[in-house]
């Protein structure tokens, strides 16, 4: 949904995707090694289970920092286990999802962990692909010239600054963490104007599209 990016973005065209992850059984849960372009939405997809319950087998991992060699715990019996039922398995046991904001303080927890925030916005959300119809002639990559990855967030930097951390909340979309997840405004667009906010998320353009439009809840973070 993010047409018309900036001619001023710089850097190559990111391309390329493939087989990004290597595989490594242990006996109990499978272990994998994160490749260049691994996200927990690929990983999540390849095994069938919820990208929350993918979260939750590797708590001290940053979600939004996967590099080369990273070792994920994928939950769920490596034997006699198809990818379909592992994820049935994995979604029984994922825990709700804690969301709680203190307006006193200003302080909202998500996963967790606490955050400070400045001030809330309620915008209109959509979402775009790495798809070459979506992005323009620089190709997957921000208005900085990063490739595109799942906490990337077009904005209108007239209402938010570009590099400005925000927690996002309130959608719906498989290809999302569960309930929140910390996005930095790192790109922008033509048809983002206003209090408005394109999310990128990793899969193919049709199951993108699913998000449709949708308001969501931000808290710009401190």
């Amino acid at each position: 949904m993010k047409f018309g990016i900036s001619s001023i973005k710089s850097a190559a065209v990111i391309l390329g995707l493939g087989a990004l992850l290597i595989a490594s059984p242990a006996h109990a849960d499978r272990v994998h090694i994160a490749g260049n372009q691994t996200t927990f939405y690929t990983v999540a997809k390849k095994y069938g289970v919820e990208v929350a319950a993918l979260m939750e087998a590797n708590p001290k991992i940053n979600p939004l920092n996967l590099y080369p060699g990273l070792r994920l715990v994928i939950p769920g019996s490596a034997s006699g286990t198809s990818s379909a039922s592992a994820g049935l398995k994995a979604m029984s046991k994922a825990p709700a999802v804690s969301l709680a904001a203190e307006t006193d303080s200003k302080t909202v927890e998500a996963w967790g962990k606490t955050y400070n925030y400045e001030k809330t916005l309620q915008v209109k959300a959509t979402a775009y692909s790495s798809a070459a119809s979506e992005n323009g002639q620089w190709g997957a990559v921000d208005y900085f010239g990063n490739p595109l990855k799942l906490g990337t967030i077009a904005v209108d930097p007239d209402v938010i600054p570009l590099g400005t951390k925000v927690l996002v909340t309130g959608y719906s979309h498989p290809g999302l963490p569960k309930q929140a997840f910390v996005a930095t405004a790192s790109d922008k667009g033509s048809a983002i104007q206003g209090n408005r906010i394109d999310i990128f998320i990793p899969g193919s353009q049709s199951f993108v599209s699913e998000f449709g439009y949708q308001y969501v809840q931000l808290y710009i973070i401190k």
